[in-house]
């Protein structure tokens, strides 16, 4: 700042030349660019006269020793401030893509109905990696997965891998997942929905075995890839999501031309940007609280998620796009169902993300803070054994399905528990950006409420770090559903949550929130 303040001094020092371009008029000339403005030829109200280098582009000549002192001073300056003498720390940044496609056509998570495995490719699947680092040396790491969900025991596994490389805490790792229903089943991650045979089981348990090595790779390569960025951030709008509770789904189209939608939804996109010392478009990091699932076929894809990713990395070519999912558990993308409305999604999330990049964004200074916390989120009662004995009868075969998983556990010697390590973490990144990671299926109302109290600046991702359960608000939880507690069935888990869940959510995002910010 103070160097560059300098240089426009001395330009204004040389304000007996006339700068001769049809670009830039006399009023504005000094609040173009300085390194524009050596490009050009300069005049004295005595004459003009241009020299050229060796490539033919022409040197300004000054008559003057005045003026040539003017010049090389200007010079001198502008070799300070490039990034190779560049004083001000900066941050450094790297970004990375794995390829984690199933090498096999095997089972998909998402969606319960489905009776065979995966028997083509819409999309490929992607591991990718943003790595920071402050200039005091502090790093962090963003994975963000075309799957589902992930498990407790990948993410343990996965983070285990990248805290002993490079020796960093838990809390500067963030697994986020785009939550498609086009990927493959992982883990014990929705378990409960599928019915699949041994030779599936095996299939699923060898990708699940791959997958920390993969994400592994893809923390590698961006680590490798550190180099001074800017980060700058912004937030778009885009309105395809829609809260499913409150609209039925066969009259969204009609809903939505007259504008009579009704439900809370969140249809911000942050989104963070990082260009290198050129001014070139390295990493895209952007978020939005709906579900991926827009497709239900028998295809690997990202869903809108990954075409809106495909957009922005043939738009920017060089850089690399990583969507994180919101609090969209409520949420859904309608009208749905067809290829053309997936690309369509991608295509308007995209478009967002590139409104914001056109415009003025706010500058992340380079500092950083991080915190995680486990905190024990409490289920309500859990049901007796000889009520899992009934349930295992049942005649609905995914309430029949768990009750008989709940059931060999008990036998076993195991115990059902009564809560749920509850993932919970928050970034500081410069002065402007709080973001909130939150486990689980996070509904709407999470992000509108921690936004409204924590202030600007907050960015509240779901699906991150453990996908174990829905996580209700108090409202939704009271008003029930496949939201408010019929979901447990297809995760596992004994019973719905207990009636504290978002007091004791908020709590401690709030008690994280206030340690960052040094309050």
């Amino acid at each position: 700042m103070i160097v560059g303040f300098m240089v426009q001094e001395i330009l204004r020092l040389c304000s007996s030349l006339v700068l001769r371009n049809p670009l830039i008029d006399s009023a504005n000339a000094w609040d173009y660019p300085v390194t524009h403005l050596l490009r050009y030829r300069w005049c004295h109200p005595s004459g003009c006269s241009e020299i050229r280098n060796s490539n033919s582009r022409p040197f300004p000549h000054f008559p003057t020793t005045t003026m040539k002192r003017c010049y090389l001073l200007t010079v001198i300056l502008l070799c300070i401030c490039s990034p190779a003498f560049a004083a001000d720390p900066t941050w450094k940044g790297g970004f990375a893509a794995v390829n984690i496609t199933p090498p096999q056509f095997m089972w998909m998570s998402g969606y319960g109905g489905r009776t065979a495995p995966a028997d083509g490719k819409e999309t490929d699947l992607w591991a990718k990696a943003m790595a920071l680092q402050t200039p005091d040396g502090r790093n962090l790491v963003l994975v963000t997965l075309d799957l589902v969900g992930i498990d407790r025991d990948l993410s343990i596994a996965a983070c285990k891998q990248i805290m002993t490389k490079y020796k960093l805490p838990r809390e500067g790792i963030v697994l986020s997942v785009s939550h498609t229903h086009c990927g493959p089943v992982v883990g014990t991650n929705l378990r409960s929905m599928y019915f699949f045979d041994d030779a599936q089981a095996k299939l699923v348990d060898d990708y699940t075995a791959k997958l920390p090595g993969l994400i592994l790779k893809a923390v590698d390569e961006a680590m490798t890839h550190l180099e001074p960025i800017k980060l700058t951030l912004g937030v778009g709008t885009a309105g395809f999501a829609v809260n499913r509770r409150t609209n039925k789904e066969t009259d969204v189209p009609a809903l939505k031309a007259k504008g009579e939608l009704k439900g809370p939804v969140d249809h911000d996109v942050p989104v963070l940007a990082a260009h290198d010392s050129k001014g070139r478009l390295k990493g895209i990091i952007f978020g939005y609280a709906c579900h991926a699932t827009v497709m239900a076929y028998q295809k690997w894809s990202g869903d809108y998620p990954g075409f809106a990713m495909i957009e922005l990395e043939k738009a920017h070519p060089g850089a690399v796009a990583l969507f994180w999912a919101g609090c969209g558990a409520d949420q859904n993308p309608l009208p749905r169902r067809s290829v053309e409305l997936a690309k369509d999604y991608g295509k308007q999330l995209a478009a967002a993300v590139d409104t914001v990049l056109t415009k003025p964004m706010n500058t992340v200074s380079p500092e950083s803070a991080a915190t995680y916390l486990e905190i024990e989120l409490p289920l309500s009662e859990v049901p007796s054994r000889e009520a899992f004995v009934k349930e295992s009868m049942s005649a609905d075969k995914y309430v029949a399905g768990r009750a008989k998983m709940l059931l060999k556990k008990i036998e076993t010697g195991g115990k059902l528990p009564e809560s749920y390590p509850y993932p919970v973490q928050a970034w500081q990144l410069g002065k402007d950006i709080t973001l909130v990671t939150l486990g689980g299926e996070v509904v709407v109302d999470y992000s509108l409420r921690l936004k409204k109290e924590l202030g600007a600046g907050v960015w509240v991702m779901g699906y991150a770090n453990d996908v174990m359960a829905y996580i209700p608000s108090a409202r939704v939880l009271k008003e029930g559903g496949y939201e408010g507690g019929g979901s447990m069935v297809y995760y596992g888990l004994p019973a719905v949550w207990g009636s504290k869940v978002e007091e004791l959510v908020v709590g401690e995002v709030a008690k994280q929130v206030k340690h960052l910010r040094g309050k």
